[in-house]
Order: C-alpha cells, then structure tokens, then sequence
C-alpha cells in the first residue's frame, strides 16, 4: 500500500519470506487497506478481497495521508480500535467467516511489528475469532464424478486438456493453484507419481491413478503436435491455453462451469469440490486419516478431520436407509 512502509514491508515478507502467493498477498493488502481507511477517516471506496466495495469515512475526511502518518495510526492502534473496525464491519453485515479473516490478517499484520521491535505489545492478541458456523464441505457421490469426468470431448485438444485437468484434480486431490503450477517434468509416468508445489512452496509427491495418467498422456499427443507449430508454446507447462502459456485458475473454474451445466449438475460446484470429492472418498475406502493429511498437503491434521464427520454423517444416514424403524420415535 502506498500510503504505508510498515504495510509495504509486511506484504514483501509475505512473498518473499512467507513464499505466499500474489493472490493471497494481495488479499490481505485489501484488508489492510480497508482497516487503514477506518484509522483514517477518509473518503472513497475500498474493494475488499471479496469483491464488495464499501464507502469508508466521512466526505470531509482528508483524502491523502503521509506514509508517516498512515504508520503513526497503525502503531497507535490499541484494542479498543482493533475492536471498533470490527464492529463497523459487522455493521455492513459482512459474514462471520469474512470478519475472521479480516481479523486474521490484522492479527498477522501486529505479529509481524512486534517481531519486527515496532511494537512491544499485539493488540489485537486478546481478541477473540468470532465464532464459525460449522459447514460441511461439498463432495460428490461417485457416479456424478464420472459424469463429469467423462463430459469433455477426448477427441480435441482443449476437450482432452479439460478431462485430463479434472482427472488429475480428483486423482491426486491437488489444489487448482497446485494443478495449472504444474509443469510437464513434474509427472513420473513411471512410478506413477506428481510432484507438487504446495502452500508456501512446499513439495510433496501424489500418487496418481491409471485413468488419470491416460488422459494425461492423450492430452500430450495434441499438446506436442500444437507445441510444434506454435514457437511461442511453453514447453514447460503443462496445462497451457489455446496460447500456449500457463493456463489460470479462473479459466480452470470456468472451464469447470461449462461442463457442470452440460453434465446436468449443480453449477455451484467448484473446482475444490474435486479436492473435497478426492478426501471424502479415499476415507470411504478406509484411507487413515494421516495419509489423507500429508496427500492433501494439510499442515494441520485438525484440518483434515472435516473429512471424518462427512463420512459420519454418511455412515449415519446409511444405516438410517437400512433401519428405517430407527427412525420412529420411542413411545413411552
């Protein structure tokens, strides 16, 4: 942020300390950026990581502050102001899974000046997160997988790319960000194995099924003869688009979108309902849960446990199927 150093250099750690991505980096930098538009008082619109833009401040507040300034407010800010911001965001009826994050990234932000000797105190330390409402995540049943998995036409080179994208989605589990990062050497035929990049820029080798190599290795047959008549092709990448450059995330989710219509699913499905699919169906299958963690390239095992009470409920709601007089209440 312009107006900042101490924002300046809190983001440069992030990307280059932290290995965080530029997509990440920048949505704690909009975070910032609003909560430094409270501190101020300034007028105009702020775009928040979730795309919502929200008029701060009043229309007779200064519109430019020195960086000096900006960081004087940052340094003076104590607990009672960390909790004002929040009830204001709460005030424009931001979610409890949005006001967390927000939080979060204030949290991070007053870690990093007190490690950095800016400041001796954290004030936003004994702030607590607000409760989350505790949602299951999405996962399809196996049939609708290969629905999907079997909508994109083999025969073309985009059509063999979308199902060898999807394939290896649900195969290994990765994250889109993992999957379009992938470059061609980074998958053993051989021993059947992706190397992946992860989170902070952590390696970690998947084990990838057979339908999933297949469909990777018909991909390739059009990808080399196009890479062959195109010199500006990138002949690392794995994934490309019809450019032949490093295909984006946001293309993968519209890709996904279009098949989910024509396969007749929900379209709220996302890319990581692949992932979510992916975990809830190796546990089914009576995968432990550590191996799960360290597929997923979870940090945290607590992370990966959601996948436990999916498989609860489902478990649950089967043996209701096979037992319906459970159903019945008791009658005293």
């Amino acid at each position: 942020m312009k107006n900042s150093n101490a924002i300046q250099e809190f983001i440069s750690y992030l990307k280059f300390e932290k290995h965080f991505s530029d997509y990440t980096a920048r949505c704690y930098g909009t975070d910032l950026e609003q909560y430094v538009s409270y501190l101020t008082g300034s007028a105009g619109h702020t775009e928040d990581s979730g795309g919502h833009t929200e008029n701060w401040g009043g229309s007779n507040a200064a519109a430019v502050q020195t960086e000096q300034k900006v960081d004087q407010l940052l340094l003076a800010a104590d607990v009672n102001t960390i909790r004002a911001h929040m009830a204001q965001l709460n005030e424009h009826h931001y979610s409890k899974s949005t006001l967390a994050r927000k939080l979060a990234t204030l949290r991070s932000f007053y870690k990093f000046l007190v490690k950095r000797h800016y400041l001796n105190n954290n004030p936003v330390s004994t702030i607590k997160t607000p409760k989350q409402e505790k949602k299951l995540p999405k996962f399809l049943e196996y049939e609708q997988i290969q629905k999907l998995l079997d909508t994109p036409p083999a025969d073309s080179w985009l059509g063999a790319r979308d199902r060898a994208m999807m394939e290896t989605m649900y195969s290994t589990g990765v994250r889109v960000s993992e999957l379009v990062g992938l470059n061609l050497d980074d998958v053993d035929f051989l021993s059947e194995v992706i190397h992946v990049r992860g989170k902070g820029k952590k390696e970690r080798i998947c084990p990838i099924g057979s339908r999933a190599l297949q469909a990777i290795q018909n991909y390739l047959e059009f990808r080399n003869r196009r890479m062959e008549s195109d010199p500006n092709f990138d002949s690392r990448v794995l994934f490309a688009n019809k450019h032949g450059k490093r295909l984006s995330t946001r293309s993968v989710r519209r890709k996904m979108d279009k098949y989910l219509i024509e396969a007749g699913l929900d379209p709220d499905i996302s890319p990581h309902t692949l992932r979510h699919s992916f975990a809830t169906h190796m546990l089914n299958n009576g995968a432990d849960l550590r191996s799960v963690q360290e597929l997923l390239g979870h940090q945290s095992l607590s992370t990966t446990q959601i996948y436990t009470h999916i498989t609860t409920a489902r478990m649950k709601d089967q043996y209701h199927d096979a037992h319906p007089r459970e159903k019945e209440p008791i009658k005293g």
